[in-house]
C-alpha cells in the first residue's frame, strides 16, 4: 500500500465539515487577497459590527489588566460574579417590580455565541426541535450534530415579508409536536423582530403549550422601530424557574466586543445546570480574563447607552444600504426591522448576476465580499437530496462596517452591475 492510501484510510474516519456562510466568503475573498487589515476591502459579508467609537456611547476598552489568579481556568458555567452581573441586569432592565427575579444560578456563561448554542443542543432531548427558514447559517451543523432530537424546519413565505402569526405558531407546535423551537430574534438574515405585544404573546403559548422557546437574541440592541432601544424575551417570563424560555446573548454583537468571546445562557436553573454540564466536556468554560473585564460593562446604564448609540448610527447606515441596493435593483421582501443586515433578493438583476453565488463571484473582482443566500437554506444533515436552494436568488448584506466602507462597496457593486453583459 502506497504511503499517501495509509494516510488517506487514517484519516477516513473524518467526515467534510462544511464552513458557515461568513466562513466560507472570506476563505474565498482570501484567494482573491483578501486580508482582513487591507483597507481596500469592503467586507459587506462580516457578521460583526464596528468596534470603533459611537457617538453617544460610553468609551470604548482599549486595554485591561489581570492579576495573577485571573490566569487560571474559570469554572464550566463562569465566574459567579459574572453570572450576577448579568441575572442583576437583566432583573434592572426587564423585570422591574415582578416577584419573579434571575440569580446567578440561572445565568451560565460561554466563550461564544455558537457554544452557547452548542451546549444547548447537547443538553436538549429527544424531542422534535423547530427551526425557521432562512436562520442563522451555523444551525445547520449545530443541529445535526446532536443526534438525540428532529429537527423540524419551518419556511417562511418571502411573499409574506417572512411573517409568521401566532396562529401559525400554536399550529406548528401542535401539528408537529415541538418540544422546543430555536431562532434568533432579530432574524439573522432577514431582519425581522419578534417584539412588544407580539413577543409576549409567543412567550405565552410557549408556556401554555409547554414548548421551550430557544431565543438567541444576539443582535437585541440593533431594532430600527420607534420605542425602546432594549426588548427581551425575559420581559415576559412569569416565573424564571417554570417558564420554558431559554436566551443566548452576549457581548459579541449588542455590546461591539465580538473578539472577547463572552456571551451567556439565560433561563431556569435546571436548563442552566444541564448545559453547563454540557459545557464540562464540550468547550471546559470560557476565558476567564476576559470575564473579569467584562465586569466593567455589564450595567443596566452602559446596554442603554450602547443601544441608543447603535440605533442613531446604524440605522442612518441601514437606510444608506437599502437606498443604494434598490437603486441596483434588488429588491426587499421585507425592510429590516432589527440586526445589520439587508436580505435582498437579486432576481430583477442581469442575467449572471442574479444569483447569490454569481454576484458574490462578481463582486470578488472589485473587493467586495457579500454572502449568498443558500447559506441561510438551513438544511442539518443535508436531507433534501441536493435540491436547489429556495434562496438561490438571495444575498445578505452587513451594514455593520464603517459608514465610509458601505459608501465605497455601494460604488463599487453599481459598477459591476453596469458592465457590459
Amino acid at each position: 500500500m502506497e504511503a499517501s492510501d495509509e494516510q488517506a484510510e487514517r484519516v477516513s474516519a473524518f467526515r467534510a465539515v462544511p464552513r458557515t456562510g461568513v466562513i466560507y466568503v472570506s476563505a474565498e475573498a482570501e484567494k482573491a487577497g483578501f486580508r482582513a487589515s487591507d483597507p481596500e476591502w469592503c467586507n459587506l459579508g462580516q457578521g460583526q459590527p464596528e468596534t470603533g467609537d459611537l457617538p453617544g456611547a460610553p468609551d470604548r476598552i482599549g486595554s485591561v489588566q489581570f492579576a495573577a489568579p485571573d490566569l487560571e481556568y474559570a469554572p464550566v458555567a463562569g465566574l459567579w460574579e459574572v453570572r450576577e452581573a448579568v441575572a442583576s441586569m437583566y432583573n434592572a432592565l426587564f423585570r422591574r417590580g415582578m416577584p419573579s427575579q434571575y440569580s446567578a444560578e440561572n445565568v451560565a456563561i460561554s466563550g461564544g455565541g455558537r457554544i452557547s448554542i452548542m451546549r444547548a443542543c447537547a443538553a436538549i432531548g429527544q424531542i422534535h426541535l423547530g427551526h425557521f427558514l432562512p436562520d442563522y447559517t451555523a444551525y445547520e451543523e449545530l443541529l445535526d450534530i446532536f443526534r438525540r432530537f428532529t429537527p423540524i424546519p419551518i419556511l417562511l413565505d418571502p411573499d409574506r415579508g417572512y411573517d409568521f402569526s401566532l396562529a401559525q405558531l400554536k399550529r406548528e407546535i401542535y401539528g408537529r409536536g415541538l418540544g422546543a423551537l430555536l431562532m434568533s430574534n432579530p432574524c439573522n438574515p432577514t431582519g425581522k423582530a419578534v417584539t412588544s405585544a407580539e413577543l409576549q404573546s409567543w412567550v405565552a403559548t410557549a408556556r401554555d403549550l409547554g414548548c421551550t422557546l430557544l431565543m438567541d437574541e444576539f443582535y437585541s440592541h440593533y431594532v430600527w422601530s420607534e420605542g425602546p432601544a432594549l426588548f427581551s424575551a425575559a420581559e415576559y417570563v412569569e416565573d424564571v424557574e417554570d417558564d420554558p424560555v431559554v436566551i443566548f446573548d452576549g457581548l459579541t454583537k449588542n455590546w461591539r466586543y465580538p473578539g472577547w468571546r463572552v456571551t451567556w445562557t439565560l433561563g431556569p436553573k435546571r436548563v442552566i445546570e444541564a448545559v453547563a454540564s454540557a459545557g464540562s466536556f464540550l468547550d471546559g468554560g470560557g476565558s476567564r480574563p476576559m470575564q473579569m473585564a467584562a465586569l466593567q460593562i455589564l450595567t443596566p446604564e452602559h446596554a442603554r447607552r450602547e443601544a441608543e448609540a447603535i440605533r442613531a448610527t446604524f440605522r442612518r447606515k441601514r437606510n444608506k444600504m437599502l437606498d443604494g441596493l434598490r437603486r441596483l435593483g434588488v429588491r426587499f421582501e421585507r425592510e429590516p426591522e432589527g440586526t445589520f443586515y439587508a436580505w435582498g433578493d437579486l432576481s430583477g438583476l442581469p442575467e449572471g448576476l442574479n444569483t447569490g453565488h454569481e454576484l458574490f463571484r462578481a463582486a470578488l473582482t472589485e473587493k467586495v465580499i457579500l454572502v449568498p443566500g443558500r447559506f441561510f437554506d438551513v438544511d442539518p444533515g443535508q436531507r433534501r437530496l441536493g435540491r436547489t436552494s429556495r434562496f438561490l436568488h438571495h444575498a445578505r448584506f452587513s451594514f455593520g462596517p464603517e459608514e465610509a466602507v458601505i459608501d465605497r462597496a455601494l460604488e463599487r457593486l453599481r459598477r459591476v452591475v453596469a458592465r457590459p453583459g
